[in-house]
């Protein structure tokens, strides 16, 4: 059975629509911990746009689990992970105009930077996972990078329906089987959610499940009521006794 990591990205994103305190992504990886998740996924993109480097430096300290580092293959993003030295690194291709991402990584394109640096990351005790679509070619560049993992980008699957959905999940079945028979642990994500993920947990080799968005999703509104009703009271109690 796969481990559930969650990605805690999104409550960033709305603490920085108000450059806020609040909602803190340090609370909300506790929370998630506490319910039960294996670990807690960040993604430190090069604009900021949501999760902070000084969200990165506490989470290191407090994360009781596995703190997984999502971040883009540059030198600034492979200074920082080593200096902080998270469990482990998905590195995800990156676009500043995107609004999340949108494919696996062109792992070709990287290969020989990646292979050069894998001794590098694997000697500060960082695993290596590399976002891949589900195609042989991707993989096998992750296999000759040396990483430890492949991450199988389940975006394509998450967004086909009826037999496109069914097409989907064989290339994923095919893609980790190719994966573990190159050496390589699989993990998948992206675009999961409460409707789709059975099948992704029931495939082969698969060992950990990255998911935020649609646990965050379901958690506004598991938590709406309460949070209304915990506000309705204080402000009740604020009315004298004869006007409540």
């Amino acid at each position: 059975m796969p481990r559930l990591h969650v990605n805690i990205d999104h409550v960033a994103t709305l603490r920085q629509a108000r450059l806020s305190q609040e909602p803190d992504p340090v609370l909300a990886a506790g929370i998630c911990e506490l319910a039960g998740a294996n670990g807690i996924t960040v993604h430190l993109r090069e604009d900021r746009r949501h999760i902070q480097d000084r969200d990165v430096r506490i989470l290191k300290e407090t994360v009781k689990t596995l703190l997984n580092l999502e971040m883009a293959w540059t030198e600034e993003m492979l200074d920082f992970a080593l200096e902080l030295k998270p469990d482990q690194i998905c590195v995800v291709p990156e676009k500043r105009e995107e609004l999340t991402t949108e494919g696996g990584l062109d792992v070709a394109r990287y290969e020989q930077s990646l292979t050069e640096e894998m001794d590098r990351l694997h000697s500060a005790g960082i695993e290596v996972s590399i976002f891949v679509d589900p195609n042989p070619d991707a993989i096998e560049c992750a296999a000759r990078s040396g990483a430890d993992f492949v991450e199988l980008h389940t975006g394509s699957y998450a967004n086909a329906r009826g037999q496109n959905r069914e097409n989907e999940l064989k290339r994923l079945e095919t893609a980790a089987n190719y994966a573990h028979e190159l050496g390589l642990r699989v993990n998948a994500g992206h675009g999961l959610d409460y409707e789709n993920v059975l099948p992704i947990a029931q495939l082969p080799w698969v060992e950990e499940l990255n998911i935020g968005y649609a646990i965050l999703c379901r958690s506004i509104y598991s938590g709406l009521d309460q949070a209304v009703r915990e506000m309705q009271d204080r402000i009740l109690a604020a009315a004298p006794p004869d006007q409540e």
